[in-house]
């Protein structure tokens, strides 16, 4: 090791120094010392390797003892505050599975604060005081915004897969066609989510073309249902063909199979009438005869994440009855949620100005291009480290649903001066609070589709303050 990295090593202050440094008594004084010790063995474990490396952390003992500090501070800055807290997302992206998803509608919060702060009604009748279904209401809320004969919810609409798989064809056979063999977020594919459940998946048809007489062919003593996969996160265009929904009832209730629909993204609403690409509603299924119907709580509902199951009441007496069932059910949060949310679907026109998914696909050009005129403007007058200018962009659903759909968007870009587009999100998003925004050809994009009205101000600090650092 040459003698210069050696001396540069004695220059590490021991952690027990550290502790004594007035920089760290505000850390002290406010945090656990487990914490801040942990910290500091961190940062002088982190400086020894950079060091080691070659890779400089300062060149003088004050400038090794400032940077070590530095680093506490930002470790525990981290390990203090909550790690699940609010961000901004100023990416278009609708449902932005890193950022949570659908925004939860001010209902909903506003019912978990008022009613779950202390113990609740869960699963107890009031009358009779005796245990009761969780599910209750939302069942209830369901059957009225869908016709469904009954319902149920679970943990995720993969969860809905899966035990709806393992109640009704565990050991038997499930037709799908092969263009619908979907791959979801994380990997999970429905093969293998059918494999776990123990049923056995029978593909018909080919990539692009299956037709009614491959599921007739397909059918077999061990056949238990068949089931249609609404592509909510892909399209397959140009020479296509898929057998219609009612086509299928007609062929799985002639032959005493279960008709599954999985819808994918769910939708309570007709979105073709704002001008978006058709999206099978979940009451369009049940009344074309579908036995079971699956979709996500989430994304196009707006509600908490959640596996909604609709069906046959037999069916779904079934499903409850799987012992599954306890472990992908739902708590009194997510419940509460559900319930506030499907209770907008009742008005519709509520439901759309209320369910901030909603509110962001109905937003006028005009509104969000005035938006980011406002940022723009406040940006360019305080940031001459950086070009400041608003363009047409689009916006997009996210997370699996509407895949075709672009929407219009207008976005701020920024072009930084002393750093790369990439240095500067970066920047942005170890803000307070963090700022996620898009980089594009040296430029980061900031959409203002997905930003609300108290976020302008906290934006254009924590930009700045990322243009300046």
């Amino acid at each position: 090791m040459p003698a210069s990295r050696q001396d540069t090593l004695r220059f590490l202050p021991s952690v027990d120094a550290l502790l004594q440094e007035t920089e760290l008594q505000d850390c002290l004084a406010r945090l656990p010392r487990q914490i801040v010790v942990q910290a500091v063995r961190a940062a002088v474990s982190e400086a020894r390797q950079r060091l080691l490396a070659g890779t400089q952390c300062g060149t003088t003992p004050d400038a090794v003892r400032g940077s070590v500090i530095a680093r506490v501070l930002e470790i525990t800055r981290t390990a203090a505050g909550p790690h699940y807290r609010r961000a901004i997302n100023a990416t278009g992206i609708i449902l932005h599975t890193g950022l949570g998803r659908a925004v939860l509608a001010k209902a909903a919060l506003d019912q978990v604060r008022r009613e779950l702060q202390g113990y609740s009604v869960l699963q107890i009748d009031t009358e009779s005081g005796q245990r009761s279904r969780r599910d209750e209401r939302i069942e209830w809320l369901l059957r009225q915004l869908t016709g469904a004969e009954a319902a149920t919810v679970v943990n995720n609409n993969a969860a809905a897969t899966m035990i709806v798989l393992s109640t009704l064809a565990k050991g038997r056979e499930v037709i799908v066609s092969r263009g619908q063999l979907v791959e979801i977020g994380g990997s999970f594919r429905l093969p293998e989510v059918m494999a776990a459940s123990g049923a056995r998946l029978i593909e018909v048809g080919t990539t692009n073309k299956t037709h009614a007489r491959d599921y007739e062919s397909a059918i077999t003593p061990e056949t238990a249902a068949i089931m249609r996969v609404h592509p909510s996160n892909y399209r397959i265009q140009g020479f296509t063909a898929e057998v219609p929904l009612a086509d299928l009832e007609r062929i799985a209730h002639d032959h005493g199979l279960v008709l599954i629909d999985d819808l994918g993204a769910g939708a309570l609403i007709d979105f073709a009438r704002f001008g978006f690409e058709p999206e099978p509603r979940l009451a369009d299924s049940v009344a074309t005869g579908a036995d079971i119907v699956t979709c996500s709580a989430d994304k196009l509902i707006g509600a908490a994440q959640g596996g909604i199951i609709l069906g046959k009441v037999e069916l779904i007496t079934q499903v409850r009855k799987n012992p599954l069932a306890r472990a992908v059910r739902v708590d009194k949060v997510t419940l509460a949620i559900m319930e506030a949310t499907l209770a907008l679907f009742l008005d519709e026109q509520r439901a759309l100005r209320e369910v901030p998914t909603l509110a962001m696909l109905m937003r006028e050009p005009t509104d969000v291009a005035a938006q980011a005129d406002r940022i723009a403007l406040a940006l360019a007058a305080r940031l001459p480290e950086a070009k400041v200018t608003t363009e047409a962009g689009f916006s997009q659903m996210g997370s699996g649903s509407l895949p075709e759909q672009k929407l219009a968007t207008t976005v701020v870009a920024i072009v930084p001066v002393r750093m790369e587009a990439g240095e500067l999100a970066r920047r942005m998003r170890l803000g307070q609070p963090p700022v996620f925004a898009r980089t594009h050809a040296g430029r980061v994009l900031i959409d203002s589709r997905t930003l609300f009205a108290d976020d302008e101000q906290p934006l254009i600090e924590t930009v700045i303050a990322a243009c300046r650092a």
